[in-house]
């Protein structure tokens, strides 16, 4: 079997496709992504700080910064750090692994919103905890429009 240039470039996109396929399939709701993450566990309301506008003009590009207290050792660390929107078509907008390794257990990164709504992260540690956070923001004009 031979590979051509455009093969390889569109496995990316077929990949992207396939996998928002299936998630339209599945329909997973706000609140069904983050009992999945959850699992049972109780979170705690502290630990994470948001920096994030309250107030953005367009909803293509939303500035998110996140903190959590963690002393990141190999003993007590975040594991993962869980970004969910309220109203965006997918609630899951990203997912962030880290280790002791990293230091500290920051995140910065833009997301786009559909629409005012509340931005909810969970942060996973390596003691079985989950903290979590949530930060409303007023989107003027909204992206992610669901469909086709």
């Amino acid at each position: 079997m031979s590979l051509h240039r455009r093969t390889v470039l569109a496995l990316p996109l077929a990949a992207s496709a396939t996998q928002a396929a299936a998630q339209s399939v599945t329909g997973e709701s706000f609140a069904a992504a983050e009992r999945a993450i959850l699992a049972g566990r109780t979170p705690v309301a502290e630990g994470i700080v948001i920096d994030m506008p309250p107030l953005s003009e367009n909803g293509n590009a939303v500035d998110l910064s996140i903190r959590v207290a963690s002393p990141m050792t190999e003993a007590d660390h975040v594991t993962a750090i869980h970004i969910l929107s309220e109203r965006n078509p997918f609630p899951r907008v990203a997912r962030f692994g880290l280790s002791p390794r990293a230091g500290r257990a920051e995140v910065a990164t833009r997301i786009r919103l559909a629409t005012t709504q509340t931005v909810l992260v969970l942060a996973e540690t390596s003691t079985g905890q989950v903290h979590r956070a949530g930060r409303e923001v007023i989107v003027v004009l909204g992206a992610c429009v669901d469909g086709g």
